[in-house]
């Protein structure tokens, strides 16, 4: 049986949304192994000048803890 893991991740893009989920999942992958996948929760985004500054995403990354056998 394969244990898995969920960290909670902010992550924000002046570009999009998708911009935003990749650079939650690199960030993620940096640090662990085995990223299986991106639950967005939240989408949120910061407005000046009339227009989207940057666009933000709570997301919930899971991936695989490795085994000791």
């Amino acid at each position: 049986m394969t244990m898995l893991k969920v960290i909670e991740v902010l992550a924000e893009s002046e570009t999009s949304w998708e911009d935003a989920a990749h650079r939650a999942v690199a960030e993620a992958s940096s640090t662990v192994r085995q990223v299986r996948s991106i639950y967005i929760e939240n989408m949120q985004a910061t407005v000046e000048n009339g227009r989207i500054a940057r666009y933000r995403i709570n997301a919930k990354i899971t991936f695989a803890l490795e085994s000791e056998r």
